[in-house]
């Protein structure tokens, strides 16, 4: 049976052309994630030996990017965004390829009527890298199964916005090494099972109250010539109205589909399940490599006066190696958040 167990990790610098700026033999410190609908970042301390300093000196944000390996396995990489040279050590933080589409604007104007979202997605992705790819894939896991039409003029608007307003109403996406992995807001596939025994130090159940909506108003302009909504006054929760603009609505139907797929993902109230700051058992029946956003976790606690037992999606992942100081042994944390929306069943 595999268990999420304790890693070692490894780190390089590598050229926008493919080759290897260095090897980073000395790691002192190491922390990545994985997000759910948004970019990922990660960090690393690196100990400079031999001409690694030199090399080091050399690498420029956005020109290099930083890969992870957790026990040999390519689990995390990305652009460098941001570095800092300090005496005996460098810091170099990055962030997951989707932060390229952050920079990037729709290169084509485009008009889709009545699709799965799904393509609007795959387009955005394929339009914002085409000019200049430094090396993606996309994986497609199955279609959103909610239908609209979208609208993108060229030069308007950030693509990763467009890709996020996307994500609002029936679709997911996260990243995992050079792969932008799409996948419908509904997909259940289970990677492992957690209980309390797998939180030696327990965690937290929280509801985002603030997430609530028990009717939405999707509107295509501020001027509301293109408007749908979904819901109503909620007999537990009485009436609580979201409105929200999408510019790349073009008509009634779409908005209305937008506002179906908003309500799902807001009524009931957003449950989220953290293990904060303590790390999962090394003895707990994951593997850490599968542990990715959009996939699900079932999860059974009673340690709180909330209790949970059900299967609940993973938002985000979070692990760090340290290599200790004075009586700090050191050691690798998995920090894994997961959460119930309308998109999966409640409890």
């Amino acid at each position: 049976m595999a268990v999420a167990g304790c890693g070692s990790h490894a780190a390089r610098i590598i050229d926008r052309g493919g080759g290897i700026v260095t090897e980073a033999s000395v790691l002192t410190e190491v922390e990545w994630h994985r997000a759910l609908d948004e970019t990922s970042t990660a960090r690393v301390t690196i100990m400079p030996q031999g001409d690694c300093c030199e090399r080091l000196g050399k690498v420029r944000s956005w020109r290099h990017s930083l890969a992870i390996f957790r026990d040999g396995i390519l689990v995390w990489t990305g652009p460098i965004i941001g570095i800092e040279w300090r005496q005996g050590e460098v810091e170099v933080n990055a962030a997951d390829i989707s932060a390229w589409l952050s920079r990037r604007v729709p290169h084509d104007s485009i008009i889709f009527t009545n699709v799965d979202l799904m393509r609007a997605a795959e387009w955005l992705i394929a339009d914002g890298f085409a000019p200049d790819d430094p090396g993606h894939a996309v994986q497609t896991v199955g279609e959103a199964g909610v239908y609209g039409s979208r609208e993108y003029t060229k030069d308007v608007g950030q693509t990763f916005d467009h890709l996020t307003d996307l994500a609002e109403t029936g679709i997911d996406f996260t990243v995992v090494g050079n792969t932008i992995v799409l996948l419908p807001e509904t997909h259940t596939a289970t990677v492992g099972r957690l209980s309390d025994a797998d939180f030696p130090d327990g965690l937290v159940v929280a509801e985002d109250g603030a997430s609530l909506g028990t009717r939405w108003v999707v509107a295509g302009d501020e001027d509301g010539d293109v408007l749908g909504s979904a819901g109503g006054s909620h007999d537990y929760y009485g009436l609580l109205e979201r409105y929200v603009e999408n510019t790349s609505v073009p008509d009634d139907a779409s908005a209305a589909a937008a506002a179906a797929a908003k309500l799902r993902a807001s009524l009931p109230v957003p449950v989220f399940v953290d293990s904060q700051q303590v790390t999962i058992s090394p003895l707990a029946a994951v593997e850490v490599n599968k542990l990715v956003p959009g996939w699900c976790l079932d999860i059974t606690s009673a340690e709180t006066c909330r209790t949970v037992a059900q299967r609940l999606k993973i938002v985000g992942l979070t692990v760090t190696e340290t290599g200790g100081d004075g009586d700090d042994p050191g050691g690798e944390s998995v920090q894994v958040q997961v959460a119930v929306t309308g998109a999966e069943a409640t409890s």
